[in-house]
């Protein structure tokens, strides 16, 4: 019997048809699934990577409350034209931490993967006061409530301790510490300055908002819009090199 003969066996029998499609179905899916329960994470580590901050965390809330992520991707393609406009592609090891990750479907704005550093404080507190004032064809919102409103860090403790169930590598001592150092970031005077970078490696320390008087939810988002993209030295990577 020829392989065309076989085939049409199938074809002209549904039952054995389906009972074909089921068997190649089953042996493809447990080539592809069973190797996943000897590994123990299918995210490689890179070295940079820390969790949030407790006034990052606390800015990524407010991003995520305002629906940020709706207009604005955290994630480059592996494409030359996205490498070339945003740099280095987005790594899995980058969002380990996040719960939900931000990659997005859609862009109305930008990509902000690498967007920490790119700009400084004083641009984002006038992008998100008025977006127009500094991108003239923008259409996003303003949110200027953002710098009346403070944070309220009674409960920043738990949340951290919350994202440490969920698997984030906090350490008693960020947990334990977590409402200190949460003021102490947007605080370059304060005396707990030292400690806070110990704990938190790479952390930027500065009055965010303009106003050293408080934290508000100012302070809070562009401490996380500035740590975007920063925590991972690209330099090591020759992969980049391929696409210029």
């Amino acid at each position: 019997m020829s392989i065309w003969q076989r085939h049409q066996f199938f074809e002209k029998h549904t039952v054995w048809l389906m009972v074909g499609i089921l068997i190649v179905v089953a042996i493809g899916g447990l080539v592809e699934i069973a190797p996943l329960f000897w590994l123990k994470s299918t995210i490689e580590k890179v070295q940079g990577m820390r969790p949030y901050t407790p006034l990052e965390l606390a800015g990524r809330d407010v991003y995520i409350r305002e629906g940020c992520y709706l207009c604005h991707s955290q994630q480059i393609r592996p494409m030359r034209d996205e490498i070339e406009r945003y740099g280095h592609y987005s790594l899995a090891a980058e969002s380990m931490y996040d719960h939900p990750f931000q990659w997005g479907s859609k862009r109305t704005g930008p990509d902000l993967a690498r967007v920490g550093g790119k700009y400084s404080d004083e641009w984002h507190r006038a992008h998100l006061m008025d977006p127009r004032s500094v991108v003239p064809a923008s259409v996003m919102p303003g949110y200027p409530f953002l710098a009346g409103e403070r944070v309220d860090d009674k409960l920043i403790a738990e949340h951290v301790a919350t994202n440490a169930e969920l698997g984030v590598p906090y350490t008693e001592a960020q947990i334990k510490n977590a409402r200190i150092d949460f003021r102490t970031q947007a605080n370059p005077n304060s005396d707990d300055v030292d400690a806070f970078l110990e704990r938190w490696p790479n952390a930027v320390v500065r009055d965010f908002d303009g106003d050293p008087n408080r934290v508000t939810e100012l302070d809070a988002v562009i401490a996380y819009l500035q740590m975007l993209g920063t925590l991972v030295d690209f330099s090591v990577y020759d992969d980049q090199a391929n696409y210029r």
